[in-house]
């Protein structure tokens, strides 16, 4: 049995179909029994528990060959980061409890990086994981492509997708998430002992004019990138709701300035085929559709 979290969200969905095309069993792990019913209608046992309940996780976890760990992202966190902290709490307590045979963690590129940033909660899970006795895998994967989501409504109305990522010419690491699930359910299936890290990204990185010309490509029309300046962010995230958007800031810095980036540049990275521009045209194709990843 292979329990997933995360499994209504992009990359756990696509590891969990994939399991089930290969004939595994899969415990679908949600909030709540609505959520489950299309994948007990796809065969899968349904468990219900918060990521924050560790008893209830515990359950969900017990009598499993893996465990999928996606923890719910959390984009406005409060200083320290304590949203983050309690689902690590439980989920360690959990897995401690269950002892599944194996553990697959999603957590990001950047995770290892020494500044603090939206991206140190990964940091903190994979600290904490890796005190386990257990076999835990790290999965890293580049920034979404699907994260393009957020620039089709400007691209497709006003012709400009403005980018945080800068400069418009710098190429930098995306994955697709089909990809990440394609290699996640590869790596979950495997057996190992201790604790290893596996990097994911893209065959050719992406840069803003990339992206731009992707969308020209799916839209039919002109698009032209328009950065947004750094000494605006703080102010513009204030003003979308955001009470604490410095981790945010301190990200995008990361990956602009290359602090944010795997060993050796992607060298030895996992490679994923999925193009971008398959990704943008269905992004464009499904923009109507309550599609989030």
């Amino acid at each position: 049995m292979y329990a997933i979290t995360g499994i209504t969200g992009k990359v756990g969905g696509a590891l969990a179909r994939t399991l089930l095309e290969n004939g595994k069993p899969v415990r679908a792990i949600v909030r709540d029994r609505a959520k489950g019913t299309p994948w007990a209608a796809l065969g899968c046992e349904i468990a219900i528990a918060e990521m924050e309940d560790a008893k209830a996780l515990s359950a969900a976890f017990t009598g499993t060959e893996a465990v999928f760990i996606l923890p719910p992202s959390e984009f406005d966190p409060e200083p320290g980061y304590p949203e983050a902290q309690r689902v690590i709490d439980s989920v360690v307590a959990a897995l401690k409890a269950a002892r599944p045979k194996k553990v697959l963690c999603l957590s990001t590129i950047g995770a290892d990086a020494k500044e603090d940033n939206l991206l140190s909660q990964r940091t903190m899970l994979e600290k904490a994981l890796n005190e386990l006795d257990l076999p835990v895998t790290f999965l890293r994967p580049a920034w979404f492509m699907e994260n393009a989501l957020w620039d089709v409504a400007t691209a497709r109305d006003t012709g400009v997708l403005y980018s945080f990522l800068q400069p418009a010419d710098k190429k930098f690491p995306m994955i697709a998430t089909k990809d990440i699930g394609i290699l996640a359910s590869e790596l979950i299936q495997q057996d190992w002992t201790g604790k290893r890290v596996v990097e994911l990204e893209a065959a050719q990185r992406v840069s803003p004019d990339d992206l731009a010309h992707a969308f020209e490509v799916a839209l039919n029309r002109p698009v032209k990138v328009e950065i947004v300046k750094r000494d605006t962010w703080e102010e513009l995230f204030r003003s979308q709701g955001m009470k604490n958007p410095v981790p945010r800031i301190r990200m995008l810095d990361g990956f602009n300035e290359s602090w944010i980036e795997f060993k050796d540049a992607g060298r030895f990275a996992e490679k994923g085929n999925t193009l971008l521009q398959q990704v943008i045209n269905a992004l464009v194709a499904g923009y109507n559709t309550d599609d989030r990843v």
